[in-house]
């Protein structure tokens, strides 16, 4: 679910593009506070569309709070979403960073693959994991649902071959994104959004599967 979303400057138009950044930075901020600096290395833009979606249904204005000068803002002073809708995308976001930082330290990928930086990647994780489910606790978002289709996302593309639907290889990311998004109805007190956001989320997160195979392909030599 990481790198699908990019921005666009000059289709957003300055407001569009301030609304944007508020996001981004509230759920990096949102990271820091809950969880520590470590954890803004977790934001991501595909996770801030939770953060727009539970936004966008809210019956109230928009939550906001003037930010301090940030280096990847041009040490600019920003306003950034404030609240629960920043708080649930920097949740997901974490669960879903922690999953991928243990996959790389167990498959030896990465910086996190390295021998000697296994153990201390490992541990992180655990903790994100644990943090992102004290959060989601919190926000009465179960993110067992996320990490149960990580793990189970690999036992089946292990037992996948030649033949296997399709659908089936990319359920169990579909089954997260779309937990996710519909969570964000509940969060906005917006009960009837839950099932077609549910619907929205799951095709977004076949597209991303579907995006992240191909971007895993390796050309023939």
């Amino acid at each position: 679910m990481f790198g699908i979303i990019r921005p666009c400057r000059h289709r957003l138009g300055r407001e569009l593009g301030a609304a944007w950044q508020a996001h981004l930075c509230g759920m990096c901020l949102s990271l820091r506070d809950d969880h520590g600096q470590a954890a803004r290395l977790a934001t991501n833009y595909d996770g801030l569309v939770v953060s727009v979606l539970a936004e966008a249904q809210a019956d109230r204005a928009p939550e906001r709070r003037t930010a301090g000068r940030c280096a990847l803002r041009g040490l600019r002073r920003a306003d950034v979403a404030i609240g629960d809708c920043a708080r649930l995308a920097a949740t997901v976001s974490l669960v879903l960073a922690a999953a991928k930082l243990r996959d790389h330290a167990d498959d030896g990928d990465g910086a996190a693959g390295r021998a000697g930086v296994r153990v201390a990647a490992r541990a992180l994780a655990r903790r994100w994991t644990a943090d992102g489910a004290a959060t989601g606790h919190d926000l009465g978002f179960d993110t067992a649902v996320l990490t149960e289709a990580v793990d189970r996302q690999v036992a089946v593309e292990a037992a996948a071959g030649p033949g296997t639907p399709l659908l089936v290889i990319t359920e169990p990311t579909e089954t997260a994104t779309a937990a996710a998004f519909g969570h964000t109805a509940l969060l906005a007190r917006r009960p009837a959004n839950q099932a077609p956001l549910a619907e929205a989320g799951r095709l977004f997160g076949r597209i991303a599967h579907l995006l992240d195979a191909v971007e895993d392909l390796r050309p023939p030599r």
